[in-house]
């Protein structure tokens, strides 16, 4: 998960998250923080990552806005030029919809989460977008139309429902809309654990959640612990024709699609000549610079004629407070080395 740099390893440089970056305007910085990702993800021998984001948070309340560009699809629009920063520019009259890695010094990405994340009912995590289908297309696809046009190689389903349908089994907007109406030709991945949830308790009927996942059309999912009970189940219903064979094929002709395009067979293991680009200067020099362009000022003093900024030169204090002020960990935010970051000063050496 390299949501804002490659942010769970030590040393490397960390990027503001995507709220951040939204209110910068500026796609051509995102694509270059893209590459400089690809570079520092390659740098430890990995060619993936579960990025971006392309959520449209529409509730605050939502304990992941920070991961979201804006409450504005338009630009969300704008910052999927991140894809081909991290993949590198598709070449003129690509086929639509085929994923897509310029080679080494890229790595394939992933836009997530599909579809309808940000949108859940009172900003409950994992919860119940309700909206209409001409609300869902302009509001919450609009940063996948424009993310399957760049070539992404890999599109993750989101945790919530939709309308009530747990997205992980929505063969209509999995299959229906991203593979043939957008013509989507990478893989589709789970969330992490994510078929367990399509049932309530998670789990509670695993080998449903393993039909109906799978015939919705995901092609990849994550199993973090007991593979073995999802391998015989897969087993169990392909002998047994509740999936059939084409589904498979379908599945595994689009993960070695992505794994063609990303020279895995060629260059199946890590490049040790990206080992300095972790954490380089110049990563850190435009971690800076997206720092500096993300600075959002709302009121400048009590007047015009009182204004604060900018200070004077010579001023002999400035008081910095709140929570906050001394507090590393909490400036990085979550996906900082833990997956909801961790508190201190002492938790990496890839900050600005």
């Amino acid at each position: 998960d390299a949501v804002h740099g490659h942010n769970n390893v030590y040393k490397a440089t960390i990027f503001p998250h995507n709220v951040g970056l939204g209110v910068t305007r500026d796609p051509e910085l995102v694509k270059r923080i893209g590459a400089a990702t690809a570079l520092e993800v390659r740098a430890t021998g990995i060619p993936y990552a579960f990025a971006p984001c392309v959520a449209v948070c529409r509730d605050p309340r939502w304990g992941r806005c920070y991961e979201s560009f804006s409450e504005d699809p338009k630009i969300v629009q704008m910052m999927t030029e991140v894809i081909p920063g991290m993949q590198g520019d598709i070449p003129a009259n690509s086929q639509i919809g085929v994923p897509f890695v310029a080679g080494k010094n890229k790595i394939a990405a992933c836009a997530k989460h599909y579809v309808g994340d940000g949108g859940t009912h009172d900003g409950i995590n994992e919860n119940n977008t309700i909206i209409d289908w001409n609300g869902l297309m302009s509001i919450h696809m609009p940063g996948y139309y424009d993310a399957v046009a760049k070539g992404v190689a890999t599109v993750m389903v989101s945790y919530s429902s939709l309308n009530g349908k747990k997205m992980h089994a929505n063969r209509d907007l999995v299959t229906g809309f991203l593979k043939n109406k957008l013509r989507f030709r990478g893989f589709v991945i789970s969330d992490w654990q994510g078929i367990d949830r399509i049932t309530t308790p998670p789990g509670s009927n695993y080998t449903y959640s393993v039909l109906s996942s799978i015939n919705a059309g995901l092609d990849m999912i994550m199993v973090p612990f007991d593979y073995s009970a999802f391998m015989n189940n897969v087993t169990y219903l392909v002998q047994n024709n509740f999936i059939p064979m084409s589904r498979i094929n379908d599945a595994v002709r689009r993960i070695l699609r992505v794994k063609f395009a990303m020279g895995l067979f060629e260059n199946p293991s890590a490049d040790l000549s990206f080992t300095d680009q972790l954490g380089n200067p110049e990563h850190r020099g435009l971690a800076r610079e997206a720092v500096r362009k993300s600075l959002v000022l709302l009121k400048n003093g009590k007047s015009s004629s009182e204004e604060v900024l900018p200070l004077p030169k010579k001023a002999p204090k400035i008081l910095v407070a709140g929570t906050h002020a001394d507090n590393l960990g909490y400036q990085c935010g979550g996906w900082t080395i833990e997956w909801q970051g961790v508190s201190g000063n002492n938790i990496t050496a890839g900050t600005t």
